[in-house]
């Protein structure tokens, strides 16, 4: 019985690819906003540790919930998603994969999209290109990579961080907002009337 777990070099690869991405597209400088930041960090070591590491979730299932797991193997890596686990079957455990994969390549092209804007704007207020159809799409880059993730490789573990990490996020959305008002008064009020802050509208 092979045992496709253990790659903990796998692990901080993965883990410092997406964490220098976001930290060079996102760029946190307020206290707080690395706070929200260190959460993330959280979120992804959970789960590469999980998907490479050690699989918790295998474990718990089975020794604590006592759920006799349908494949042969639940230690080979393409058994240890949640829905092979559960006898969904090997192939579309993977299709799933590949869409998972899909969303955390769309939120990152949304963030770096979303930092090329802010880059050029030169610390005016932005309200064209992707900023005319949402208020934080950098924000909604990060829900969708770790969206994309839950449904590529979900734990048990992450399935309970996600929703904290939305609620970050949105706090965070939330204060930045204030300091934008503070900074640019009513033309911010306005662009918060006419555009969403998370689901883009093509009004």
């Amino acid at each position: 019985m092979s045992y496709d777990y253990g790659l903990w070099g796998i692990v901080a690869a993965n883990f410092l690819f997406v964490i220098v991405f976001l930290i060079s597209f996102v760029k946190p400088k307020r206290k707080y906003e690395w706070r929200s930041m260190g959460v993330t960090s959280g979120f992804f070591v959970a789960l590469f540790a999980e998907m490479y590491g050690f699989p918790l979730t295998i474990y718990l299932i089975t020794s604590v919930f006592g759920y006799k797991i349908p494949v042969l193997n639940p230690y080979q890596h393409t058994n240890g998603h949640l829905l092979a686990i559960f006898g969904v079957g090997e192939d579309k455990a993977l299709l799933v994969c590949q869409i998972g994969g899909l969303l955390f390549g769309i939120g990152m092209v949304i963030i770096a999209i979303g930092w090329r804007k802010i880059f050029k704007g030169e610390g005016g207020l932005i309200t064209d290109g992707i900023y005319k159809y949402i208020r934080h799409p950098q924000y909604l880059g990060i829900f969708l990579m770790m969206l994309g993730m839950l449904v590529q490789w979900p734990t048990i573990i992450t399935l309970i961080m996600f929703p904290i990490l939305l609620i970050t996020y949105l706090r965070l959305a939330k204060r930045e907002e204030k300091v934008m008002i503070e900074e640019f008064g009513e033309e911010y009020l306005a662009y918060m009337e006419s555009t969403p802050a998370f689901i883009p509208s093509f009004k």
